[in-house]
């Protein structure tokens, strides 16, 4: 490739070799220790991570266990004994309607949700000794992640919810009157009653290989009008791998958010749209609604970050959750208005100083610290389609654009690193120069070269402590 070193096409660096290949080396060696640091600064996601470490000889996967609390409707299994002994059957749904229990049996392909509704409510009036005689099959509709249950009954009796049997006691109910039916009572005798079950899952991630490199002239560093060329190369070659890491974390973390809230009347991605007579924009109220659901799975409120000039360093952010957004989204929280019609939104430099700012952290609301990332992805083109206020609310010409608000809880996911210390990712640099690389494709020695590698991979241990809230932009 020829290169014109005086203000021209693209250059890559090469190293002036005054002491031998040592010094050159040692030369480079700075430059690039320099451009990690400078890069690292700009790092959003990673400061979140810790490394698990890959050891050698074990191959490309890792595997981690997770165990799912007893008391969690996650914790779904066979498993169980109720305070009779009796086996708990895992088919079965519990009704609470008011104080009466009714059980339901699920499954029959045939069976009509409506005419099941219609005989439940016939119910009403029954006695739990009868009602537990009496079983309806309902077509199987999803309530939730873990759940199906008669819908339409549902929807047709206030308060009504459905609870899985299991060997999980009450799960993750807060009703206290099933609570209070669940509560492992012994007897005088005791006996082989109250089992509880667990439930084991295996969280596993994959290693890939990844790399990227430049090639430079020995006449484009003695002739270059900049002095600092090989610094400058150094550092953008570092920025490129950075940003590609960060890039990858951040899809991984999209595709893996288990708890999702979506604006106004929109139900999904597909559907968010600013014509419909709730103009699907991120609120307050439905940033209070992620922040609740994230509390129901124990997301905790605080998290541990990865600081320092060399990423060594661990702190913890108190009383927080890390949410991020991408430019197109800040000027609506900047718009966030509470309960009482005041601005929700405090700007970082109201409460924070040097010591404790997240990297990019641009202010709080809801119970979120927000991190503006420039490179924040969307979904262009994923929505409703455009009507009225198309030329208010950016699209692609046919659908609206999706744009993320997206919470990391704290231990929710963990990356893979293969060598090394254990806080941080490892980008493996080779910088040959020119005066060093003779070779039969290279015989006088007049290019070089600087490569960078890296590993990748994430295990998603906690997908329920990863928050989503989408929501359209504005132009």
């Amino acid at each position: 490739m020829a290169l014109n070193y005086n203000g021209g096409t693209t250059v890559s660096p090469s190293s002036v070799d005054k002491g031998g290949p040592n010094n050159a080396q040692l030369q480079s060696y700075y430059h690039l220790r320099k451009s990690l640091i400078e890069a690292r600064k700009e790092q959003f996601f990673t400061q979140l991570a810790d490394v698990t470490k890959m050891p050698k000889h074990f191959g490309k996967k890792i595997k981690v266990l997770d165990f799912v609390p007893i008391l969690d409707d996650a914790n779904d299994n066979d498993q169980g004994l109720d305070p009779s002994g009796a086996v708990i059957d895992n088919g079965k749904y519990t009704v609470r309607l008011s104080k009466l229990a009714y059980t339901f049996t699920g499954g029959s392909a045939n069976a009509n949700a409506t005419a099941a509704a219609n005989a439940a409510n016939a119910w009403a009036g029954s006695t739990v000794a009868n009602a537990a005689a009496a079983v309806v099959t309902y077509t199987s509709t999803v309530l939730g992640p873990r759940a199906a249950a008669p819908t339409a009954f549902l929807a047709a009796q206030p308060g009504a919810h459905a609870v899985k049997g299991s060997g999980n006691l009450y799960g993750s109910s807060k009703d206290s009157g099933y609570i209070q039916g669940k509560l492992p009572a012994l007897s005088e005798s005791g006996g082989r009653v109250n089992r509880v079950g667990m439930t084991r899952l295996v969280r596993t991630g994959e290693l890939a290989k990844f790399g990227i490199f430049t090639e430079f002239s020995q006449e484009a560093l003695d002739f270059d009008s900049d002095s600092e060329l090989m610094s400058h190369l150094s550092r953008e070659l570092m920025n490129a791998a950075v940003q590609t890491y960060e890039a990858q974390l951040q899809y991984d973390l999209l595709n893996a958010a288990n708890t999702i809230v979506f604006p106004g009347a929109s139900v999904s991605v597909n559907t968010l749209s600013p014509d419909i007579g709730s103009v699907d924009i991120l609120s307050y109220k439905s940033l209070m609604r992620l922040d609740r659901l994230l509390t129901d799975a124990r997301t905790p409120k605080q998290t541990t970050i990865i600081t320092g000039s060399r990423l060594v360093d661990t702190k913890v952010v108190p009383n927080a959750r890390i949410a991020y957004v991408g430019p197109d989204v800040v000027p609506l929280l900047r718009e966030l208005k509470d309960s009482f019609n005041n601005p929700a939104f405090i700007e970082v430099q109201h409460y924070a100083d040097a010591g404790n700012v997240l990297t990019g952290e641009i202010g709080t609301a809801c119970g979120f610290r927000f991190i503006q990332v420039p490179e924040m992805q969307k979904l262009a083109g994923a929505g409703g389609a455009v009507g009225a206020l198309a030329s208010q609310y950016q699209n692609d010409g046919a659908f609206y654009d999706a744009f993320p608000v997206l919470v990391v809880g704290d231990q929710s996911f963990t990356t893979i690193g293969f060598n090394t210390d254990g806080n941080s990712g490892k980008f493996t640099v080779k910088t040959v120069m020119p005066s060093d690389n003779h070779s039969t494709t290279d015989p006088y020695g007049e290019t070089g070269f600087s490569s960078i590698k890296w590993y990748y991979g994430t295990v998603i241990l906690r997908p329920e402590r990863i928050g989503l809230a989408w929501t359209v932009a504005p132009i």
